[in-house]
């Protein structure tokens, strides 16, 4: 069964929105054309609120192969948090079982910096054949194991996301610090790396 893109992109906002619920999130979907948010969310406890960029993907469940499915994100999603509220959940739609169906919690910050360190990786690797990694930042695919550790971590929101530990993979900080592949223009982690999380490693 093959899903309509747009469709896919819906469903992955409503059920991101029934999720918040169970955990006394008061979420609604904005308009379209609302730049750099899906979903808005207050939560009915505290009053705080986020805002929220959904990404979903989907593959046809097979038992034979466990291959990583991936995200695309492009030259937006390089862009720097504005507010401390301001968050991604990945969502992966997994064969026809609506149960099947995982989540990413990410801050939009620590997204940003993912999708730029995992494509000028990949595009300067120097073991790579000349010629052969041209695809543009605009065409940077992450896929679900470097946002492993935030699966479920409805638990971080709420916080301000400048205090979230990060928890990409380790190589990741590694990788940064080279100079063919550093952080995106502006990131606020370009003076400072943050000693918490993963990256302690």
């Amino acid at each position: 069964m093959l899903i309509d893109r747009k469709l896919r992109g819906s469903s992955g906002e409503h059920l991101v929105c029934g999720v918040l619920a169970q955990f006394n999130w008061a979420a609604a979907l904005t308009r379209e054309g609302v730049a750099r948010t899906d979903v808005l969310a207050v939560n009915a406890d505290t009053g705080k609120t986020v805002t929220i960029q959904v990404k979903t993907t989907w593959r046809e469940k097979k038992p034979k192969t466990d291959r990583a499915v991936g995200w695309r994100l492009g030259m937006k999603d390089i862009l720097p948090a504005a507010a401390p509220t301001e968050w991604y959940v990945m969502v992966k739609l997994e064969g026809d079982a609506p149960a099947a169906t995982s989540y990413f919690v990410v801050p939009r910050d620590h997204v940003a910096a993912a999708a730029w360190i995992v494509h000028r990786n990949w595009q300067t690797d120097p073991n790579a054949k000349p010629g052969t990694r041209n695809a543009s930042q605009a065409q940077a695919i992450v896929n679900e194991t470097v946002f492993a550790d935030y699966e479920d971590r409805w638990d971080l929101l709420g916080i301000a996301t400048n205090k979230i530990p990060v928890l990409l993979p380790a190589w990741c900080k590694q990788r940064c610090k080279l100079s063919r592949v550093g952080l995106p223009p502006n990131h606020p982690w370009t003076n400072r790396l943050p000693a918490t999380g993963n990256w302690t490693n």
